[in-house]
């Protein structure tokens, strides 16, 4: 409004000035209460204009004067509302940073400013509590949360974390089911109840939360995709392993290779139950999809199972069309050594174990070194090679069998950790491997080296009896490993000739 005035009384400032410069100033005339005034027409004008102007600022004032104690009330309230905002940001970093005491006073002073906000201070006051260690007071804060629709979700959440910090997982499972059944959108309340039936090692429930998540969009495609192939390969061990529904396990295992050529222990499941059905043609084409995937050390030797009715050079012309199928990979080239070596074929392991002359030496890697070199007949190279494998590290992927030879012979602990991390990352873990379990043997049981002669030579020249010197034998005989029955030994029949060393 003085904006309004302001401008009419320039506007009239203008009309004066105007009528001024027309030489002609009119007159007005005013007359009231018994007085007269006679003025010029343009003298008039503006002080029409400015009492106009004078009249607004008064009542401007006026008004001003009578919102005074509204106006204290909203800067009073705005000052509130900043403190309290500012109480609940330094609240929550206190609590994220562990500062449980300064949290919980920090979400008293929000409680009593923030009233516009009360759901970040209920929040506020339980993260506070949590950070504290007072479980109790979390405990109430969250259950009072409850009562709110809007806050349900993540009091379930915090009442479920409360629940598993203490070990109370039947608790921790039902609020993780309340809060699924409450959201559509609810990933780590899904994540939380496939652990409890991972735990559980209940597979079929967990393929019913896979799908149920694939519909409701709570994971992506290919998580859901993943953690099914897992959980259909894990039923499927599972019943063979009691040896009963090996039909629908067979049915499982391929259902999981089929979708997820990549995850070997359903291929090499598959494999070795279609093989124990005689139906070994059927899973030619998985092992070969799950080859070209990701080779495996498991799954050659699921495929040289497959027959057992062929000649060492057809096993190995099969072993090496295996190869062809994925020839840059590891177990590739691996592979192409022990096609060679199971057809007796000396200068074609050799060739091909150049290929692996790159490669860090590995407990496998070295007892394989050391067969090639015995096919050739060098005998110390073996012996070396044979050293360097007992001091080299084991391979992961080799843990996967165990010492029987049986590949993914998995308990449900192990399948629950496996089904949990291919289901996020697609990675394979090795259980055994992490445990330093033994797998499959990787070092020929060979004599590591010849024995010590210095004995024999003292006794030569000292004219004693000669003593025992330990045959070197057959190099491919194995001797009996330590602990085991004593190695023969060569004594000479009488004085006049000796072993040579």
């Amino acid at each position: 409004m003085t904006r309004i005035a302001l401008a009419i009384f320039i506007v009239s400032v203008v009309i004066v000035a105007a009528i001024s410069l027309q030489g002609d100033p009119g007159v007005a005339s005013l007359t009231w209460l018994g007085w007269r005034v006679d003025t010029t027409a343009a003298a008039g004008v503006l002080m029409i204009g400015l009492l106009a102007l004078l009249a607004t600022v008064f009542w401007r004032t006026l008004i001003w004067f009578l919102q005074a104690p509204a106006r204290g009330a909203r800067a009073r309230a705005e000052t509130r509302r900043r403190q309290g905002v500012e109480a609940i940001t330094r609240g929550f970093l206190e609590a994220a940073a562990g500062n449980g005491s300064e949290a919980r006073r920090l979400a008293q002073k929000a409680s009593e400013l923030a009233d516009d906000t009360p759901q970040l201070v209920r929040i506020l006051a339980a993260q506070a509590a949590e950070a504290a260690g007072d479980r109790a007071a979390a405990r109430a804060a969250y259950g009072a949360m409850l009562g709110f629709p809007e806050m349900r979700l993540a009091a379930h959440r915090g009442l479920m974390q409360i629940a598993a910090a203490a070990g109370d997982a039947a608790e921790a499972e039902q609020h993780a089911q309340a809060a699924y059944s409450l959201a559509h959108t609810a990933p780590w309340a899904w994540r939380a109840l496939l652990d409890a039936r991972l735990a559980d090692g209940d597979w079929a429930a967990g393929l019913a939360l896979a799908q149920g998540a694939l519909e409701r969009k709570i994971v992506s495609p290919l998580t859901a995709e993943r953690a099914r192939a897992a959980l259909q390969s894990a039923s499927a061990a599972a019943l063979e392993a009691r040896a009963e529904g090996l039909a629908e396990a067979t049915d499982l295992a391929q259902s999981a290779a089929r979708a997820r050529p990549d995850f070997t222990p359903a291929a090499v499941i598959a494999a070795r139950l279609l093989a124990a059905d005689g139906r070994g043609g059927r899973a030619v084409p998985i092992l070969e999809t799950s080859w070209r995937a990701r080779p495996h050390a498991a799954l050659w030797l699921a495929w040289r199972d497959l027959r057992t009715d062929e000649t060492p050079r057809e096993r190995a012309e099969r072993l090496a069309a295996l190869a062809a199928l994925n020839p840059q990979a590891r177990e590739s080239r691996i592979l192409m050594v022990e096609q060679a070596l199971i057809g007796g074929d000396a200068q074609a392991a050799r060739a091909a174990a150049q290929a692996l002359e790159a490669e860090p030496t590995t407990q496998r890697l070295a007892g394989l070194m050391a067969r090639v070199a015995n096919a050739q007949g060098d005998r110390d190279g073996a012996r070396a090679w044979i050293a360097r494998g007992a001091a080299a590290p084991e391979e992961a992927e080799w843990s996967d069998i165990d010492p029987a030879g049986r590949a993914f012979a998995y308990g449900a602990a192990d399948w629950a950790r496996v089904i949990r991390v291919y289901a996020d990352s697609g990675e394979l873990v090795h259980t055994r491997f992490e445990r330093h379990e033994a797998s499959i043997n990787d070092l020929p049981a060979i004599p590591a080296a010849y024995a010590d002669s210095a004995a024999f030579i003292s006794a030569v020249e000292a004219g004693a009896p000669f003593p025992p010197i330990v045959d070197d034998g057959d190099f491919g005989e194995a001797l009996q490993p330590s602990g085991g029955p004593q190695a023969e030994v060569w004594r000479p029949r009488a004085s006049t000739g000796r072993k040579g060393l």
